[in-house]
C-alpha cells in the first residue's frame, strides 16, 4: 500500500450526487474536494475520446443510438440527465479533454474502458495513448478495463502508461489475470476483497481498488483489510466523514 491512509475516487464523477459522467458532475465534486476519479472511455464515430458508461446512449439521455455510430457533434447537444441522479441545469456528453481540463489539481484519474470490438479497441487504444502523452498525464493515470485484449495492446504498445485490470468475479482469479498482465493496479468488485488478496496484491506491488463502495460500514471494513483506494458512487459525503475521522486522503 502506497501509505496507511485509505485513498477516495469518485465514481463516474459523483454518480449518486449529479449525473454520471458529466462535466457538471465532475466539477461538483472536485469543488468539494475530490481529488481522484474513475470514469468510462468510449469512441464516437468520428474518433473522438467521450466520457460514458454504456456502448448506447439511451439511458441516459434517450436517444437510441450507440455512441460507434454517432459523431460528437450528433451528441454534443443532447441532455443526459435521465436515469440518473437529479440535477436542475442541462448536462452534456464531455469529450475526455473537457472533463481532465475542468479539474486541473486532480491527483489520479481511473480511465476505463469497456469492451468492445478489436477494431475499435485498436482505434481508442491509439487515441487514448495519444491523449495521455501529449497531456503529460501519465504519472496521474491508470487505463483500466476487464478486457485482456485491450490491456495487452495498451502494454504492447507504451509501456511508460499505468494499467489495471478491472474482476466483477473471483473465478479466473483477478490478482494472478493483473500480475500476467503487468498491471500496477487491480480494481475490484468490493465483495472480492479479503485481507489475503490485499496481501498478496501488495506483495507483488499492486495497488488494490475496490468498486462500487457507498456504505460506510463497507468501507471502514476495507480499510481495515488495507486496501489501497474505493471508488464510491458519493465522494462528498464519503470525504466529511472520513476527513472528520482522519482517515482519508485524496492526495
Amino acid at each position: 500500500m502506497e501509505d496507511d491512509v485509505l485513498k477516495l475516487y469518485g465514481h463516474r464523477g459523483a454518480k449518486g450526487e449529479a449525473p454520471e459522467n458529466t462535466l457538471e458532475g465532475f466539477v461538483h465534486a472536485y469543488q468539494q474536494g475530490i481529488r481522484r476519479f474513475e470514469l468510462d472511455v468510449q469512441l464516437t464515430k468520428d474518433g473522438q475520446l467521450v466520457v460514458l458508461h454504456d456502448q448506447s446512449l439511451k439511458r441516459t439521455t434517450g436517444l437510441d443510438v450507440k455512441i460507434k455510430d454517432a459523431t460528437f457533434v450528433d451528441i454534443s447537444e443532447l441532455d443526459a440527465r435521465k436515469n440518473t441522479a437529479s440535477w436542475g441545469t442541462h448536462c452534456h456528453i464531455p469529450t475526455l479533454k473537457q472533463v481532465v481540463d475542468s479539474c486541473p489539481e486532480v491527483e489520479h484519474w481511473q480511465f476505463e474502458v469497456k469492451t468492445s470490438s478489436k477494431d475499435r479497441l485498436g482505434i481508442l487504444c491509439e487515441h487514448l495513448i495519444e491523449y495521455i502523452n501529449a497531456h503529460d498525464l501519465k504519472n496521474r493515470c491508470a487505463a483500466t478495463s476487464s478486457d485482456i485484449w485491450f490491456l495487452k495492446q495498451l502494454r504492447n504498445k507504451d509501456r511508460s502508461i499505468k494499467i489495471g485490470y478491472v474482476a466483477e468475479y473471483r473465478f479466473p482469479g483477478p490478482l494472478k489475470t493483473a500480475k500476467s498482465l503487468g498491471c500496477e493496479f487491480l480494481c475490484i468488485h468490493y465483495p472480492l476483497s479479503t485481507e489475503r488478496l490485499v496481501q498478496d496484491a501488495h506483495n507483488q506491488g499492486i495497488h488494490l481498488s475496490c468498486w462500487t463502495v457507498n456504505s460506510i460500514h463497507e468501507m471502514l471494513n476495507l480499510k481495515e483489510q488495507g486496501v489501497d483506494s474505493i471508488i464510491t458512487d458519493y465522494p462528498s459525503s464519503a470525504l466529511i466523514y472520513f476527513e472528520n475521522h482522519g482517515l482519508l486522503t485524496t492526495d
